[in-house]
């Protein structure tokens, strides 16, 4: 530059320090900018370091795109690109800030057993009868020889989708029309002593993921079953409609033998990468050493005399803190519904094949895992209102108070006893661990007293509790805010493991599970859930069970079964809904004014008639009869409410006070049961 430029010298005449001159590069005559842009950030308290961070010039970029792609295309383009950056953000966040410390989208790897021994738990759950369906074993277990299935018939011909790929070698079938004879039609029989329900047949009329509809699924189980005694309407032909079946005898050279025979075909050599494609081990968990499981469990068919291998019978419930009324609702409708011996006098009809109702009560806090056992679980259901009536001496061999003690429970069994206590927390549900924040009010709470205040850690305990109990004691669990709506008979003849399925979700829920005492799929279970942080969600057992090729050893069964309103309320079938007809859990204890003489009307027989079960899933905080909202069960107990007991009554009555009421009115000796029995006392 020349020192003599008028430039320089005004620059130099006003005392400013001599600097060249910014360049600004021009816009050319395609409108192109730069697209970044530089900003200087203090890293340290006393502003003297910096760094440059490169941020984009979204007004750069956004000319920079309409140039090259037009105006259209360029925005879209741009679009996309901040919402894959967004993603790419949150991705990070997600996997390396959030407690589940996963990619977003993906499925962790949960698996902890070989592929071997996977193989392993098949044919022992096969041979001892536990699988008496026609779904297929995974190809990817490398299984070259079919299995003996003493649960299935030779040849078997159950309409079904499923390809067989075991050999039946067990008794034939043979399915029954279940009908109560004339002149006593006024009730439905109860089912056949040792009939089994054929569950891949109910799968065919009720999976939700085949298009079927709740209602027609009901249909089917009222028709099936014998409950439309009275009231059957002639619809054609309908034996596909039987789903529920008797056994022949077992020919002896088909009975199996005591133990698993060696395996002849797990496929090697080149085939092994192949095979083993699939199997991910978890991250977080070493493998299980090589699988070392009993004899099988021997099959025998009700002809031969052993049709109640389950001994006893036994349901199992889990409740934390003081007992209400949506346990003793629930324990009603199992007296009112089960084959319990009730109609008869003194012990007759006691046996093995005696169904009992096991409460387990946890008084404390669910997050207490020694302290509760300290308590006096006896004292404290005497003083409830709501548990005191079970302990009537005409209950004893058939409803069982026990005491829920987490660190007794977890001590017990092998699966869990060494990796219990050394864990910080045993409370995870969905791969986040709950009350790890030191919350005290959520470790200490006992029960749910609003929406607000919801006991979010008895859930999760009793999600564990539910896996524990049937596996020490075998049985099923059934959640405490569920109603019996029929005799379990043929739900207890199927041999194998089931829950049912979450809505519309392709996934488990466990609010009803079937599994067979100290048998291989518990094992996996328990062992597979304990190295994955003790994680016993539903969402997390179907991740188990689905990595390991599991998901066809636990039946997954049709909500119809068990939660008939379950798809109503997630907005689902509203256009052919089931009766009664409900759009939220809450209908149930409040019913909408439009529907509300439906449940006079048309009382227990109009209740989801067909189905097993129904789940009204919580509310612990809404009064199941806000009138009476006490037990009313007559001479035999002492009374607690008013001398006017309705004066509070609504004129139109909902669901929940109807069963209530309904229930109440057979422990009085007012009414027979469903089955046209009247308790005797």
């Amino acid at each position: 530059m020349n020192p003599s430029s008028p430039h320089l010298r005004v620059a130099q005449r006003d005392g400013r320090p001599f600097t060249l001159p910014k360049y600004y590069p021009p816009e050319d005559k395609y409108g192109k900018r730069p697209v970044q842009t530089w900003v200087s950030i203090p890293i340290s308290v006393f502003g003297l370091f910096r760094f440059k961070l490169v941020l984009p010039n979204l007004k750069s970029a956004y000319f920079a795109a309409i140039s090259r792609f037009g105006r259209m295309c360029g925005v879209l383009m741009l679009v996309l690109l901040l919402i894959l950056s967004g993603f790419m953000i949150f991705a990070f966040v997600k996997r390396f800030g959030s407690p589940q410390k996963k990619w977003p989208g993906g499925e962790a790897p949960t698996l902890v057993f070989k592929r071997e021994d996977l193989g392993k738990i098949w044919r022992w759950e096969i041979a001892s009868g536990h699988h008496p369906s026609q779904r297929s074993i995974p190809q990817r277990l490398g299984l070259n020889s079919l299995p003996d299935n003493p649960s299935l018939p030779p040849n078997s011909v159950t309409p079904s989708r499923f390809k067989t790929t075991t050999k039946g070698v067990g008794p034939n079938r043979l399915y029954i029309d279940i009908q109560s004879k004339p002149p006593s039609v006024a009730y439905p029989p109860r089912p056949v002593s040792g009939s089994i329900a054929d569950l891949d047949v109910i799968i065919e009329h009720c999976d939700f993921g085949e298009g079927k509809f709740v209602r027609d699924c009901l249909e089917v189980l009222r028709v099936g079953g014998g409950l439309d005694n009275g009231n059957r309407i002639r619809r054609g032909r309908r034996d596909d409609w039987k789903y529920i079946y008797v056994e022949d005898a077992m020919p002896t050279s088909a009975l199996p033998s005591d133990g698993i025979s060696e395996r002849k075909g797990i496929i090697r050599s080149e085939h092994e990468a192949y095979l083993d494609e699939g199997f991910t081990k978890s991250r977080h968990a070493a493998w299980e050493p090589p699988l070392v499981l009993p004899p099988p469990d021997q099959y025998l068919p009700h002809s031969v005399g052993k049709f109640c291998d389950d001994d006893p019978r036994l349901f199992h419930m889990y409740w934390t803190g003081p007992f209400t009324d949506k346990p003793y609702l629930a324990v009603l409708s199992f007296l009112f519904t089960q084959n319990t011996g009730l109609h008869r006098a003194g012990e007759e009809g006691i046996d093995s094949c005696t169904p009992q109702l096991w409460i387990w009560v946890n008084p404390g806090p669910a997050a207490a895992v020694s302290d509760s056992a300290t308590l006096d679980l006896v004292d404290q259901l005497k003083t409830s209102e709501w548990a005191a009536p079970f302990l009537h001496p005409r209950f004893k061999n058939t409803i069982h108070f026990k005491l829920w003690n987490t660190a007794e429970q977890l001590d017990s069994l092998s699966e869990t006893r060494d990796d219990w206590r050394s864990r910080k927390t045993l409370f995870k549900s969905g791969g986040v661990a709950v009350g790890a924040d030191g919350n005290s009010d959520l470790v200490n709470r006992t029960g749910s007293q609003s929406a607000d205040l919801y006991d979010k850690l008895s859930v999760i305990v009793s999600d564990m509790a539910r896996f524990v109990l049937c596996h020490k004691h075998g049985g099923i669990y059934v959640d405490a805010d569920t109603l019996f709506l029929r005799d379990w008979e043929e739900m207890w003849g199927w041999k194998g493991a089931f829950a049912y399925r979450w809505s519309f979700h392709d996934k488990y829920n466990t609010a009803v599970l079937r599994l067979r005492k100290g048998s291989a799929l518990g094992h996996f279970l328990l062992r597979t859930a304990v190295k994955n942080g003790f994680d016993f969600h539903p969402f997390e057992v179907t991740k188990y069970l689905k990595q390991a090729r599991m998901d066809s050893l636990l039946t997954r069964l049709p909500d119809a079964m068990f939660d008939g309103a379950w798809l109503n309320m997630e907005g689902y079938q509203r256009e052919r809904p089931p009766q009664p007809y409900f759009t939220a859990f809450e209908d149930f204890f409040v019913t909408p004014l439009a529907d509300s003489g439906a449940p006079l009307a048309l009382g227990f027989q109009g209740f989801f008639s067909g189905a097993y079960s129904y789940h009204f899933h919580n509310s612990w905080w809404k009064p199941v009869d806000a009138a009476m909202n006490w037990p009313d069960l007559g001479p035999n107990f002492q009374e607690n409410g008013p001398e006017d007991h309705h004066a509070q009554d609504r004129r139109d009555l909902d669901w929940s006070t109807v069963l209530k009421r309904t229930f109440e009115a057979y422990i009085r000796g007012e009414i027979p049961n469903m089955y046209g029995e009247y308790l005797v006392w």
